[in-house]
């Protein structure tokens, strides 16, 4: 997911209502005077921001918000035979499964050129380009209060298992904040913690199967992934409130915890973290981030890719502007990163410049978030799929707010086999839409 707020699972009915997409010219929409539908899953600020984005577009045009789980949302519009015309995905993992059952329109295969070469496999099916990227987001930072952790962040796996442990006693002992916040009762949160790990126990062939739903998920580098993940979150004092209580927090609640409370010294996130904290803080973020610590230092991404739906000619050409659009107010209010590399770092004015350079330059070591590639079963959404499994191996691994010792090996082991038994029978049951 590459949303911070705003993306909450909600399952919205195939007439759903639209928000209007700006003050544009008259013409021609998509049969007669209907606009031209465009179903996105963002709301309040993004959708807002893309809206200005496409002010300008020539035709009329409307925005639909679909949340989190806009596959449920085009599956029911499909059967009602009220396809939009365009869909904004943030799961490129529907785009290879759309275009196997025929719902894709194939785009302009010079587009590709346009985005990182890295991640241009993940928007094909069968060699054909079917997907636009429009924005990313990168996961793999680890942000931190200075104040609170004037060493700076750990730079190696071991390291973070030290000073969460260091930082876990003291809290225990009312002398200081809990070493991380997470915002557990997000699914993908924990998978995003997953992927980075992962990135670093697998190699990207590995990674590639599983992405495909064709991996071994009972294999070695993901029981070496969920045994490091065990060794962060089974530590006493790991988190506000303990497990239990990450539970229940989601994701900006996290950051809140971290920025505005205090409660936590560190919070994993990726770059829109910092815009997010300055919300929640009139006087700016005060966050700082390092890299997601690991060896060698992963980079996982997430991204959002515009798709035309149905054979639509207007959905076409609305995607085709959307190529070339200019993104400026969006990297100019921040938490934004755009996907296309004629965009510049230098054009990012504070520290989204190192990052874009980070995916810019990406080649092997670039891994596109892993629960947004998986087929059903297996991908995530709130209560089912790897979010589930991964919220499920969370609660047996992680302490109460008052345990004074780590889960103990017996507990680590039956979690960890729990879990990737659970992964290959969801795996098992991938399926194609029909």
């Amino acid at each position: 997911m590459t949303a911070p707020l705003a993306r909450r699972t909600v399952l919205r009915a195939a007439a759903a209502a639209a928000v209007a997409g700006g003050t544009l010219a008259a013409g021609a929409g998509c049969g007669g005077d209907r606009p031209v539908q465009v179903a996105v899953v963002w709301s309040d600020e993004e959708l807002r921001l893309f809206q200005r984005v496409m002010r300008g577009y020539p035709r009329p045009w409307r925005a639909i918000s679909a949340g989190d789980d806009i596959d449920a949302f085009l599956r029911a519009r499909r059967l009602a035979g009220t396809l939009p015309d365009v869909a904004i995905l943030s799961r490129p993992g529907l785009i290879g499964e759309y275009a196997a059952a025929g719902w894709l329109t194939e785009l302009d295969s010079a587009w590709s050129g346009r985005f990182p070469t890295a991640l241009d496999g993940y928007v094909r099916h069968d060699g054909r380009l079917y997907g636009a990227w429009v924005k990313l987001a990168h996961k793999s930072l680890l942000w931190y209060l200075p104040e609170l952790l004037p060493g700076g962040p750990p730079g190696s796996w071991p390291a973070l298992v030290a000073v969460t442990a260091e930082l876990g006693r003291r809290h225990l002992d009312g002398a200081g904040p809990a070493p991380l916040s997470v915002g557990a009762a997000d699914g993908w949160v924990l998978t995003d913690w997953f992927e980075n790990v992962l990135a670093t126990t697998s190699g990207q062939d590995f990674y590639r199967r599983l992405a495909g739903g064709a991996g071994d998920w009972t294999a070695a580098p993901v029981r070496l992934a969920l045994r490091r993940l065990a060794q962060v979150w089974g530590l006493p004092g790991a988190f506000p409130g303990g497990g239990p209580r990450a539970l229940l927090t989601q994701y900006d609640e996290s950051v809140i915890q971290v920025g505005a409370r205090r409660w936590a010294a560190m919070v994993p996130g990726a770059d829109f973290v910092a815009r997010m904290d300055q919300d929640f803080d009139p006087a700016g973020s005060r966050l700082r981030h390092g890299r997601f610590p690991g060896e060698p230092k992963p980079l996982v991404v997430g991204g959002d890719a515009a798709v035309v739906l149905g054979g639509s000619r207007a959905g076409y050409d609305f995607v085709r502007a959307l190529v070339d659009a200019d993104f400026g107010p969006w990297i100019d209010a921040g938490g934004f990163l755009a996907a296309r590399t004629a965009v510049q770092p230098d054009r990012y004015p504070d520290y989204r410049r190192q990052l874009a350079a980070d995916i810019q330059d990406a080649a092997a070591d670039l891994r596109f978030d892993l629960s947004d590639l998986l087929p059903a079963p297996l991908t995530g959404a709130d209560g089912v799929g790897s979010w589930r499994i991964m919220q499920d191996f969370f609660a047996a691994v992680a302490r109460g707010p008052h345990d004074g010792v780590a889960a103990d090996p017996t507990t680590v082991d039956g979690a960890v086999d729990r879990a990737v038994r659970q992964l290959a029978a969801a795996a098992a049951r991938v399926g194609r839409p029909t």
